[in-house]
């Protein structure tokens, strides 16, 4: 993909004269008479001129958001210093662990993220943007938001980026989308969990994960199937649950595949896997001696788990540190490509898998 561009209007826009978002130039005299005050004060805010109060600065700018006129770029940079960081939640360990190392990396780099944390039923992430719009931040990351469903409305992201407003993406990528989209490879991590389960002798391999809307699992789900098929033949469609990820989740999915005599479980997330060896146990079946479960994200907690859980590790920093010198080279104007970057995910082998029973 190449570079996005400005638009043919912006070759034609004067120097005194917003951006319009609508058909239609903006007239000096418009903004005036929406402001109060004159057309020689209206010059003055739109090239950023001194020797205007900054309530009256206030009133002009209010004024162009309320006609529909997007503000010079020059104004746009006034609060360069925040970008907003879109997480869905905290309560799994992996999306502190992105947050933290996003925001360090954002501060090496002169910036301060405004983090947006979603939770059921509370604040969306289409309200989160609208917030961050208002205090005009230069740009937004999203990790592993609506860009990850695939039933979503990809326009939200492509009136951002129109706007324009500089964007990254981490884990979930839209086609047709001018953005850096940063993932990791969730096709290899279900190919890597099956391969090491097989390697310890298992066939009878089941696999939990999320809602099937959402990219990553549909990948995961890819590279399971494709490996199950070489090793043994079959795909095994009927080894697959998909629930709500989380432990609730993870454990009421991981109980049904126990059901079917499964030796062993690839889950979607390491707090699924930590649901299926509660189900194991409530079962009276020993973890990893009866049964093997592989988690997947590696955040660091889970060494400390009972066992200690073998799980696919993202690259968080890696990834997090790509997210961040994209989107602090888009709104430099120096952008990379937009494109999906690829980060090979890492089996890290812990207590909680073993050679099958015999």
């Amino acid at each position: 993909m190449n570079p996005r561009t400005t638009g043919d209007h912006a070759a034609t826009t004067g120097p005194d004269r917003p951006t319009p978002s609508t058909s239609g130039r903006a007239r000096l005299a418009d903004i005036a008479v929406q402001a109060g005050v004159s057309e020689a004060t209206v010059s003055r805010v739109l090239n950023d001129k001194p020797g205007v109060s900054t309530e009256t600065r206030q009133a002009v700018l209010t004024a162009l958001d309320v006609l529909g006129y997007q503000r010079p770029e020059r104004l746009r940079k006034r609060s360069a210093g925040l970008v907003g960081l879109v997480v869905p939640e905290l309560d799994n360990p992996i999306f502190p662990a992105f947050a933290q190392l996003i925001e360090s990396s954002l501060a090496q780099s002169g910036y301060t993220a405004v983090l947006c944390t979603q939770t059921p039923g509370g604040v969306t992430e289409d309200e989160y943007v609208e917030m961050l719009l208002d205090r005009q931040v230069a740009g937004i990351m999203f990790v592993s938001g609506l860009n990850a469903d695939t039933t979503a409305d990809p326009d939200r992201y492509r009136k951002l980026i129109s706007r324009p407003l500089p964007v990254a993406f981490i884990n979930g990528y839209v086609e047709g989308v001018e953005a850096p989209f940063i993932s990791c490879d969730d096709r290899a991590a279900g190919e890597a969990a099956v391969r090491h389960l097989a390697s310890l002798g298992h066939r009878r391999i089941g696999l939990i994960s999320g809602p099937s809307r959402f990219l990553p699992v549909q990948r995961k789900l890819a590279g399971y199937r494709e490996t199950m098929r070489e090793l043994f033949g079959e795909s095994g469609e009927d080894l697959v649950e998909l629930s709500l990820f989380g432990v609730e989740g993870g454990d009421a999915a991981a109980g049904r595949l126990l059901d079917r005599g499964v030796t062993a479980i690839v889950c979607g997330s390491d707090l699924m896997a930590l649901g299926a060896i509660r189900a194991a146990r409530s079962r009276g079946l020993d973890v990893p001696g009866d049964v093997s479960v592989v988690g997947y994200d590696g955040s660091p907690l889970m060494t400390f788990t009972d066992p200690p859980l073998t799980t696919i590790r993202q690259p968080v920093r890696d990834m997090s540190v790509a997210a961040v010198r994209a989107l602090v080279d888009e709104i430099a104007g120096d952008p990379a490509p937009n494109s999906e970057y690829i980060f090979r995910p890492e089996l890290v082998v812990r207590g909680s898998t073993a050679p099958v029973a015999t």
